[in-house]
């Protein structure tokens, strides 16, 4: 019997967390082809979960992983109808990119008559940076607001509530968690103004489907159904969220109306055992009736200062501790662990460890029991460390290149030794970072110098939060090819396209063709230009044809036909003939191409005509010649697609600018969203996201 709830487990190890779900959901099972629902942070702590279940039960089958914000308007459709709630939302960041796009020159040029009152100058700070005519900047401009009111959608859906209802307001927590008004900033007025001018402009069935609104009415819907009433259609009958470690109080909000109907399992890592909120700023806005957790013994009581609770505390609690405070706080609300208990069996629901107390716990366990326990720096010294304890190991480099020197070393010294009486693989490793593209060529030169399989040297890796933009050879060309207008068209350029295996692929040239092309077309002459139209384009036209892609194309066609001589002014280049002039059939046509290209790309067209030309032209220069080419040029499709409808849901009919069209078109190919491998086998090297380093034995920090 599954039976409606909200069970709430804390734990500071996500092993001991995964544990107790896993075993519940054995005791517990669904009926035969029932999806079990996870709901994850990232996308991966859901590998990590995936591969855990499967290690756990031998399969992982008939379970979906996926982000709560994806979840829960899957939910909002199943309790209110999909005729009621569409499969996205109108106010949707992509599509209300697209229609600030289209609102903003009209409405920055309108005196801002859309201000409330007519106030003169509140749309000021974006008329400023608008000042520039340049198209790129309303479109960057438009990418900012729309993630700006996104994430109002999110976590602030009561700000624009205020502000649809007119009031130039945003809400402060204060005691209770209770939201008290407080009037705008007149630099920041222009915000509420924009959101009153967007729901006026949508038609009013769509102006009521913003994320709050929506949230609001389902709210209201499952508030209406009487316990023990048959859950609606669509929804799952258990819900796991696994390892959140933060989770807005809209969605959680939600959550907590679902347990109503279904099962809710959320398993919080906590890295306290006690209450601990009280050791930060702000505390006062966090008072609550209740508290799952009770403070640690002799700790002040309530009233207390900071100054007279820090010596109480753990300073990296203190220092490092405020969103996760902040969400246990707001879980308090909806949970009282006397309910979870009982809903859980009576069984455990707080799984805090009790190990780092024993004399021969090393440095880090030691760390983490103390910040488990609450227990302050100076208290109980902790035993004397082992010799060979290296835990925690600082090391201090010059540059990045020494730094990652020092790490490859180091690594090769833990997977020779093993940790802690055991094998570590390269996959049990994790690299962090601020910034991966700042040591992406330091990692690659060193981790890359050892290739060979047999070299013992070899530490397989992979740096994921990588923009496949500027690394992919296809999207590079892509790239090049959506800058036409202001490109020189060098012959290194060209040869660069010719090197690109898709290119290759798709005009049946082979590798090996690439230096004698090379050899023609130093021999030919050519240098820079498409031809002399081109650098027209360029105000350089006065440099005439010569030395361009067509000037040095001709020279090869008429060698190839009459060997030496010259025909209108044009020498003859000689170096064709035999059977290797069967490869300039394929080089013309690649010009031939180009050439078409950047006439179409002179001129302003609308997004669908952008997509037609620009599909027009990937199948025209490109074929899939591997795996990794299929996948990208599927990406750059399913990416149009992705920006057309989003111009179409906002109604965007207006001619841009190629600048736009690549912007638009390269950043959906590079959303985060996209399901990418995370754990692939070797050490993985990325940012420094949340989570990310729970599941891995080792973590190393750049």
């Amino acid at each position: 019997m599954i039976n409606p709830g909200l069970i709430v487990l804390h734990g500071n190890r996500l092993e001991e967390l995964f544990a107790a779900v896993s075993g519940w959901l054995r005791e517990h099972p669904l009926a035969p082809l029932e999806e079990e629902c996870f709901l994850v942070q990232s996308q991966g702590m859901g590998e990590w979960l995936k591969m855990q279940l499967a290690t756990s039960q031998g399969v992982c089958a008939a379970v979906r992983v996926e982000l709560p914000a994806r979840f829960l308007w899957r939910a909002y459709r199943a309790v209110l109808g999909s005729a009621a709630v569409p499969p996205r939302s109108p106010l949707d960041k992509h599509p209300l990119t697209w229609r600030l796009m289209a609102m903003l020159p009209g409405l920055l040029a309108a005196g801002d008559t859309a201000a409330p009152g007519g106030v003169s100058g509140v749309y000021a700070p974006l008329r400023r940076f608008l000042q520039d005519p340049s198209p790129i900047r309303r479109l960057q401009l438009a990418q900012r607001l729309a993630d700006l009111f996104d994430q109002y959608q999110v976590h602030r859906g009561d700000w624009l509530a205020s502000w649809a209802q007119g009031e130039d307001v945003v809400h402060s927590w204060a005691s209770g968690m209770v939201g008290s008004p407080v009037p705008l900033e007149a630099e920041d007025l222009w915000q509420s103004a924009l959101w009153r001018e967007l729901l006026q402009r949508l038609p009013p069935e769509a102006a009521a489907l913003s994320r709050p609104a929506v949230h609001a009415a389902f709210l209201r819907e499952l508030q209406q159904v009487p316990p023990g009433a048959e859950r609606p259609r669509g929804l799952p009958r258990r819900l796991v969220l696994f390892g959140t470690t933060h989770v807005p109080r809209q969605s959680l909000e939600a959550v907590a109306e679902l347990a109503k109907v279904s099962q809710v399992v959320m398993a919080v890592p906590n890295p306290c055992r006690h209450y601990w909120a009280d050791l930060l700023p702000d505390r006062e806005m966090l008072q609550a009736p209740s508290r799952r957790h009770a403070p640690r013994p002799g700790m002040p009581g309530e009233g207390a200062s900071l100054a007279q609770l820090a010596p109480h505390g753990h300073p990296l609690l203190a220092g490092w501790g405020r969103q996760s405070r902040d969400f246990i706080r707001l879980l308090d609300e909806y949970d009282s662990g006397a309910q979870s208990r009982a809903r859980f069996d009576d069984r455990r629901v707080d799984l805090f460890d009790d190990g780092g107390r024993e004399p021969e716990a090393s440095l880090l366990e030691q760390v983490q029991a103390r910040i488990r326990d609450l227990m302050p720096v100076g208290e109980s010294p902790p035993p004397p460390l082992a010799t060979a304890d290296r835990s925690i190991v600082f090391h201090i480099a010059h540059n990045a290149q020494r730094e990652v020197e020092i790490l490859h070393d180091q690594l090769l010294r833990l997977f020779a030794e093993g940790l802690q009486g055991t094998k570590l693989a390269p996959r049990d490793v994790v690299v962090m970072m601020p910034d991966v593209a700042t040591f992406e060529p330091a990692i690659r030169s060193v981790f890359g110098q050892h290739e060979r399989t047999d070299d013992p040297r070899r530490i397989p890796y992979r740096v994921a939060d990588l923009r496949d933009r500027g690394r992919s050879p296809l999207l590079v060309v892509v790239e090049w090819l959506l800058g036409a207008r202001t490109e020189r068209f060098t012959q290194s350029s060209l040869r660069a396209l010719l090197e690109v295996p898709a290119v290759q692929a798709r005009f049946d040239l082979a590798a090996g063709d690439i230096p004698l092309v090379a050899r023609w077309l130093e021999d030919a002459g050519v240098r820079w230009g498409l031809n002399q139209e081109q650098r027209a384009s360029l105000a350089l036209g006065e440099a005439g044809a010569q030395n361009t892609w067509e000037f040095g194309l001709q020279r090869l066609l008429l060698g190839y036909a009459m060997g030496e001589g010259h025909l209108e002014g044009i020498e003859a280049s000689a170096e064709v003939g035999g059977l290797e002039a069967a490869v300039l059939g394929p080089l013309a046509d690649v010009f031939a191409v180009v050439a078409q290209w950047w006439e179409q790309a002179q001129v302003n067209r609308t997004p669908r005509d952008w997509a037609l030309v620009l599909r027009s032209v990937l199948q025209q220069l490109f074929s899939a010649a591997a795996e990794a080419d299929r996948v990208l040029l599927l990406a750059l499709d399913e990416a149009l697609s992705t920006w057309l409808e989003a111009c179409e849901d906002a109604g965007f009919v207006e001619a841009v600018d190629l600048d736009v069209v690549r912007e638009a078109w390269l950043e959906t190919v590079d959303d985060p969203g996209v399901a990418r491998r995370f754990r692939a086998g070797g050490v993985t090297f990325c940012t420094l996201l949340p989570l990310r380093a729970v599941p891995f034995r080792v973590v190393c920090l750049l």
